[in-house]
């Protein structure tokens, strides 16, 4: 009976070592094809982040240079050189610069999804500045004189110093070379 009775506690520590044993085997083997499947996730998403890159960095670019393309063409001597018409009038003529100026910035606006927020603000305050440019150098010349008047006052407010364009367009040249 006493043989009997150690077979038997025998065998349940066995069997109790051999359901222990394949438990921290079913925790290891759960913890490692956890682990695995976590690995793969991220390795999915930073594959998929890789792809976005690789197609969203080509449109960033292209957004960049047509902020820069819209900046050089409100740029004081590039803006005059092409609304000027011969026989317009001052008054026309500023609407005209101030129109294309605000007809390029709305065919432009989707690009803020595209660059810093940093570099959109720097580029409103050139427009602004511009069509602020060039409404005071009409204030500041007769309605009936020769509109090369107003050009002239033009290029003189922004050969003080650099036109707002010029500096607009040095930050987003910057900012494209840290892409």
């Amino acid at each position: 009976m006493k043989i009997y009775l150690f077979i038997i506690i025998l065998v349940v520590a066995v069997l109790a070592t051999i359901a222990l044993t394949g438990y921290i085997y079913y925790l290891l083997a759960k913890h490692y094809f956890d682990n695995q499947q976590k690995t793969q996730m991220l390795q999915m998403r930073i594959d998929e982040h890789r792809e976005a890159v690789k197609l969203v960095t080509p449109i960033r670019l292209q957004a960049y240079e047509r902020m820069a393309l819209y900046l050089e063409r409100i740029s004081p001597d590039s803006l005059v050189l092409r609304c000027y018409q011969p026989g317009m009038s001052t008054q026309l003529l500023q609407g005209v610069m101030t129109k294309t100026i605000r007809d390029e910035w709305e065919h432009n606006l989707s690009q803020q999804v595209y660059i810093s927020s940093e570099a959109w603000n720097r580029i409103r305050q050139a427009k602004d500045e511009m069509i602020g440019v060039i409404n005071s150098a009409a204030i500041t010349i007769p309605n009936d004189a020769d509109p090369t008047r107003l050009a002239s006052a033009i290029f003189a407010s922004t050969t003080q110093g650099q036109p707002p364009t010029a500096q607009a367009l040095e930050f987003l040249k910057q900012e494209m070379r840290e892409l």
